[in-house]
C-alpha cells in the first residue's frame, strides 16, 4: 500500500514541476478586466501575442514588493489596487534573465490607462537639461528648477530614488 502512495507522490510532484516549464520573457500590463483599480499582467512573446499556455505561480517584483501571482491561461491579477495615478516598475527574474518593464498608470474616473514607459528617458531628461545647463549658464538656475521638479514628480508618482536607480541600470542592461 506504501509504494502506492509514494508512487502517487512521485507523479504529483513531477507533473507540478512541469506545470512550470514556461517561462515568461515578456508581458503585457493592462487594466484588470473587472475595473477594479488592478492591473492584469499578460505573459507575452517577444511579439507581444498574449501565451495562453502559461499557468502556475511566478514571482514578480512590483515597485519593490515580491508577489507570487497566479497565472491562468496566460494572465495574472496583481492584488493591490491603484489609488491614483502612479509608476510602476514590475520585474521578473528567470533563468533566461531580468524582464522589467517601467508602466506609468493613469487613472481617471476609475479607469486604468497604462503606458509603457521606457526607462532611458529617466536618463535623457535630466541629462538634457544639465548639458542645456552647461551650454547657457543663464539657464542654470532654470535648469535646477526643472531637475528638482522632475525628481520631486518621480517621487511623488511611486518612483522612488532607489526604484529610479533599479529601473535606470534594467535599462542600462537591455542596452548591452
Amino acid at each position: 500500500m506504501r509504494p502506492a502512495y509514494l508512487f502517487f507522490l512521485l507523479l504529483f510532484l513531477t507533473s507540478t514541476s512541469f506545470a512550470q516549464r514556461s517561462d515568461i520573457n515578456n508581458f503585457i500590463v493592462k487594466e484588470s478586466l473587472l475595473k477594479n483599480s488592478k492591473l492584469a499582467i499578460i505573459a507575452a512573446d517577444s511579439l507581444d501575442k498574449p501565451q495562453e499556455q502559461i499557468n502556475g505561480i511566478y514571482t514578480f517584483s512590483v515597485s519593490g514588493f515580491t508577489q507570487s501571482l497566479k497565472f491562468n491561461d496566460g494572465v495574472a491579477i496583481l492584488p493591490l489596487q491603484l489609488e491614483r495615478s502612479s509608476f510602476v516598475y514590475i520585474k521578473h527574474i528567470n533563468d533566461k534573465g531580468t524582464h522589467s518593464k517601467l508602466v506609468y498608470v493613469y487613472k481617471k474616473d476609475g479607469d486604468l490607462s497604462p503606458y509603457a514607459f521606457n526607462s532611458m528617458w529617466l536618463v535623457l531628461i535630466p541629462l538634457i537639461i544639465v548639458l542645456l545647463a552647461f551650454a547657457f549658464r543663464k539657464f542654470l538656475i532654470f535648469a535646477v528648477i526643472l531637475l528638482l521638479i522632475f525628481f520631486y514628480f518621480n517621487h511623488s508618482n511611486g518612483l522612488s530614488i532607489p526604484t529610479f536607480f533599479e529601473t535606470v541600470f534594467d535599462g542600462l542592461k537591455k542596452l548591452f
